[in-house]
């Protein structure tokens, strides 16, 4: 018989991102993690083939590499896997200069050329959000959208890459 108050879902219930790894930001930066987070513990899909959830992800930089460290909620370790950045190091670029060129132009810019870097910015996003998928192949199963807010986050971590 099953906990009635359990919740074995391949969901992500609790994130932690390393403060030693985090990068200081600017304040649109750092609303935007807050958000990412935010809506990454509303809706995510996140599995692990042989581990029921939900989990708690801790996030971190070392040597050069984005570790993520899952466990249960009771902190129980279940999985860590290491990813090389490297390709993911262009594309973050790539955001960066847009989403520096997007927050400038909320400040002086027209509507439509808002529009155009925000759209600029969006399609990034989705190109990282394919490659973090196509890198997670065969750790953990993650929907879409859960793909782009995790590299949310790993866009905060960006100072140590």
């Amino acid at each position: 018989m099953t906990d009635p108050g359990a919740d074995p879902q391949p969901r992500l219930a609790r994130i932690e991102l390393d403060p030693q790894s985090l990068a200081a930001a600017a304040p649109e930066a750092e609303h935007d993690r807050d958000v990412a987070i935010f809506d990454l513990l509303e809706r995510n899909f996140f599995a692990l083939a042989d581990a029921p959830g939900p989990y708690k992800l801790f996030l971190s930089v070392v040597e050069q590499r984005l570790v993520f460290d899952v466990r249960t909620l009771e902190e129980a370790p279940l999985r860590t896997f290491v990813l090389s950045l490297t390709p993911l190091r262009r594309v973050i670029k790539d955001y960066f200069m847009i989403c520096d060129s997007y927050y400038a132009a909320i400040r002086q810019s027209t509507p439509s050329q808002i529009e155009t870097l925000d759209m600029a910015r969006r399609g990034v996003h989705n190109d990282a959000s394919d490659i973090l998928m196509a890198r997670l192949e065969g750790k953990v199963r993650v929907d879409f959208d859960t793909a782009r807010r995790l590299f949310t986050l790993i866009c905060a971590l960006h100072g140590r890459l």
